[in-house]
C-alpha cells in the first residue's frame, strides 16, 4: 500500500499548491491594492506567514482528518480520498480561471462528502454540520458586521487626523495586518491538507492514530507557501479592486477583522472555515461604512454564487472522479 499512499499524498500536494495560488489573494490583495506592499514583497510575506501558521493548525487538521467522513482501510478508502482531491482541485482551477474567490476549504470538504457518498462510505453528517456548515454560514456574517464596526471605530478614533499622514501610517500598519492574515491562512489551509495526508496514511495502513508526523507539517506548509508565492493575480484583482476601492485604513480594518475570526475558529473550535469567505465579507463590511452603494454588489453577488456552488459542485466532480477511477481499479 506504500505506492498508492504516496500517489494520494502527491495529489494532496497538488491540491495544496492550487490552494496556495488560489488563496494567495486572501492574505495580500488589500495590502497590494492600497500600495502598502509591492506584489512580490506581499507574496513573500504571505508565504512565510503560511509556513509559520501551519504549526498551530492541529485542531483543524484533526477535524478534516477524522471528523468529516469515515473510511475503511485499504485501496477503496484511498480511492475516496483521491477522488475528493480531484474534485477540489478541479473547482479551484475553474474558479481561479474566472477570477472568483471561492473557498478551497469547502471545495475540499465538498469533494470528501461527494466521493464518500459515491463510494457508499460513511459521512459524519453531525461533524459536517457542526464544523463546516454552521461556521460557513456564521463566519461571513460575523465578517461583515465586525468589519463594519472596526472601520467605524477607526473613523472615530482618527477623525481629527490629517488624511495624508493617516494613510501613510496605515500603510505601515498593513504590513502587520497582512502578516496576521497570512498566519491565519496557514493555520487554516495548510492544516486542512495535513488532515488529508494523515487520513491517507491511516487508510493506507501506514499510521494508527490521528497525530501529525513532523514531516507532514513541513511538507504541507512548504508546498502551500510555494503555491502562495506563485501568486493568484486573477483573484487578487477581484478582491483588491472590483469589490470596492480600498484605502490603507480600510485594508487594515478588513485584514485585522478577518485574522481575528480565523484565529478564533482554528484555535478555539478547530473549525475549518474559509479564509476566502472571511476576508471577502470583512471587505464588504468595511466598504459599507462609506455608503452601501460603495460596494459593487454585482461583483459581490457573483462571489456569493460561487460560494453557494462550491460545496455541491466539488462534491459532484469528486463523485464522478470516483466512478471513473473505480472502473480502472
Amino acid at each position: 500500500m506504500v505506492i498508492p499512499v504516496i500517489g494520494v499524498i502527491l495529489v494532496a500536494m497538488a491540491f495544496n499548491y492550487t490552494n496556495g495560488f488560489h488563496d494567495a489573494a486572501n492574505a495580500i490583495a488589500t495590502s497590494v491594492s492600497t500600495r502598502a506592499l509591492t506584489p512580490r514583497a506581499a507574496l513573500v510575506l504571505a508565504a512565510v506567514g503560511n509556513l509559520l501558521g501551519s504549526f498551530l493548525g492541529a485542531k483543524v487538521a484533526a477535524t478534516v482528518g477524522s471528523g468529516i467522513i469515515g473510511l475503511h482501510t485499504g485501496g477503496a478508502g484511498l480511492l475516496v480520498v483521491f477522488a475528493a482531491l480531484i474534485g477540489a482541485i478541479a473547482w479551484n482551477l475553474i474558479t481561479w480561471y474566472f477570477g472568483l474567490p471561492s473557498s478551497s476549504s469547502h471545495a475540499l470538504i465538498g469533494g470528501m462528502v461527494g466521493a464518500a457518498i459515491a463510494a457508499s462510505s460513511t459521512v459524519l453528517w453531525a461533524g459536517v454540520i457542526d464544523k463546516v456548515v454552521i461556521p460557513m454560514v456564521i463566519s461571513p456574517i460575523v465578517g461583515v458586521i465586525a468589519g463594519y464596526f472596526v472601520m467605524l471605530a477607526i473613523y472615530w478614533i482618527f477623525r481629527h487626523k490629517n488624511p495624508g499622514k493617516l494613510n501613510r501610517g496605515f500603510r505601515w500598519a498593513q504590513t502587520c495586518s497582512a502578516a496576521g492574515m497570512a498566519f491565519g491562512h496557514g493555520m487554516q489551509d495548510a492544516a486542512k491538507t495535513m488532515g488529508i495526508v494523515v487520513l491517507a496514511l491511516q487508510v493506507g495502513g501506514l499510521q494508527t492514530g490521528s497525530s501529525i508526523p513532523l514531516w507532514v507539517f513541513f511538507v504541507c506548509a512548504a508546498v502551500l507557501s510555494a503555491g502562495t508565492y506563485a501568486g493568484g493575480w486573477r483573484i487578487m484583482r477581484t478582491l483588491g479592486r472590483k469589490v470596492i476601492e480600498l484605502g490603507p485604513p480600510q485594508g487594515f480594518a478588513a485584514e485585522v477583522t478577518a485574522s481575528v475570526i480565523l484565529y478564533v475558529a482554528a484555535i478555539g473550535f478547530g473549525a475549518p472555515i474559509s479564509t476566502t469567505h472571511t476576508i471577502t465579507s470583512a471587505i464588504m463590511g468595511v466598504g459599507a461604512t462609506k455608503r452601501i452603494s460603495a460596494v459593487r454588489w454585482g461583483v459581490a453577488g457573483n462571489i456569493i454564487t460561487a460560494w453557494v456552488l462550491t460545496f455541491p459542485a466539488a462534491g459532484a466532480v469528486a463523485a464522478a472522479a470516483y466512478g471513473v477511477s473505480a472502473l480502472f481499479v
